[in-house]
């Protein structure tokens, strides 16, 4: 994994270079592209910090990325040419040295985000079975473990699909496999033939990473058509740095999408979610009817910031492969330490080696210390049986101890 790391002043020039590549409404007769020119009187483009702020600029050039830009047709709108080169790049970077693709073989695109990316990779595959298999929404079903992301029951329901939800072990966070024969088994009864599958790499709640060959294996053992989707919305720019397992990657034969999302660990503003797949597999989305887009449209946003996409890259440009690897070992010791802290006070927890979520029994947290400092609970529709913490670089150590602090007076006066 490797990928350079640029200086303030080289990010900047090569940003303000690609908004030069844009076409500048001042400059050019532009008749026939509407809503791109923001309206002056409110985001004036002259403002004088802009010049030193390249992502607020690009913000107010406005550009527009419809469209895939990875895609060999190599057709989009050329208006925007400089600020869609950096974000091919940027695909290029998390698709080949974070995810191990090989060479130019991944397509991708900025999406509003990981609920949004792992919608696009659900929708891809339905039309993928049905076209090839000739298969109805109700022969496809989505196989997932109960701690997964609510987006995924989302797109469930958004695209006609039956769900099948894989039970976990309470405390490893583990799928189970006897859950996972039977629930397919006795959807195969109800006519299910064909899979799509989402393997976690790191779980909202509880940062748990789903055994990724456990999925593969029981496919292929039974020669059940499947696709098999990476959701790392959250671990997708923590555990590659810290665990190069290519099971959780595109090495990985079987993995055909991964989503990612910018706006978690890499602390990019939102709207910056990462979606790649295989090349091949956008044909099944084109949307025809997009005639008036020079390069057609293949994703459920359509028209959206060129900005998101250069944020992204500014932020890997500005640490370079070696650099945020350095950054996330430094916030895995951090986690290290609370966890040693929670083991001396006897409190159970579940954490993933390589992730930096740790989320805590309930019954060791008074809700009041819980909302105090702004834990999260694993549901607000009944009683909590997790308090979640995530260490994050904006997560002061001071916080931290404080609540170590309080939370072992707490068992002192009330031990478990």
């Amino acid at each position: 994994m490797y990928w350079e790391r640029y200086t303030h002043h080289r990010i900047k020039e090569r940003i303000l270079q690609a908004l030069k590549e844009n076409i500048n409404y001042d400059e050019y007769p532009i008749l026939g592209v509407p809503a791109t020119y923001l309206d002056e009187e409110e985001f004036y483009p002259d403002a004088p910090f802009l010049e030193n702020a390249p992502f607020m600029k690009t913000l107010i050039a406005n550009p527009n990325h419809i469209g895939v830009h990875t895609l060999d047709n190599g057709r989009s709108l050329k208006i925007f040419k400089g600020t869609q080169a950096i974000e091919r790049e940027l695909i290029e970077i998390v698709s080949e040295q974070v995810f191990q693709g090989e060479p130019k073989q991944q397509d991708g695109y900025i999406a509003s985000g990981g609920t949004e990316a792992n919608i696009q990779a659900v929708w891809i595959y339905r039309n993928y079975f049905e076209k090839e298999f000739g298969a109805s929404p109700q022969e496809i079903a989505l196989v997932y473990s109960e701690d997964t992301h609510y987006s995924i029951p989302k797109a469930a329901n958004l695209l006609g699909l039956p769900s099948i939800i894989i039970s976990v072990e309470e405390d490893t966070r583990l799928i189970q496999e006897e859950d996972l024969e039977r629930k397919v088994s006795e959807a195969m009864e109800q006519g299910v033939r064909y899979f799509i599958v989402i393997s976690n790499l790191s779980t909202t709640m509880f940062g748990s990473v789903d055994p990724v060959d456990v999925y593969a294996n029981f496919f292929l053992k039974r020669q059940l058509p499947f696709k098999l989707h990476i959701d790392a919305a959250f671990g997708g720019f923590i555990f590659p740095f810290v665990n190069r397992d290519p099971l959780y990657s595109f090495k990985n034969p079987h993995v055909t999408s991964i989503a990612t999302d910018g706006h978690k660990m890499l602390q990019a503003p939102y709207g910056t979610g990462i979606f790649m797949i295989r090349k091949g597999y956008f044909d099944y989305v084109v949307t025809p009817q997009a005639q008036y887009i020079p390069g057609l449209d293949y994703t459920l946003c359509g028209s959206r910031s060129g900005a998101n996409a250069v944020a992204v890259w500014m932020i890997l440009r500005r640490y370079g492969s070696e650099g945020w690897k350095a950054k996330m070992e430094e916030l895995l010791y951090r986690t290290d330490d609370l966890c040693a802290s929670l083991d001396e006070l006897g409190v159970k927890y579940y954490r993933h080696p390589n992730i930096n979520i740790v989320a805590i029994k309930a019954e060791y947290v008074p809700a009041n210390l819980a909302q105090k400092y702004f834990l999260v609970a694993d549901s607000y529709q009944r009683a909590p049986k997790w308090w979640k913490i995530v260490v994050m670089p904006h997560v002061r150590q001071g916080f931290i101890d404080r609540f170590l602090e309080e939370l072992a007076l707490h068992l002192k006066k009330q031990p478990i």
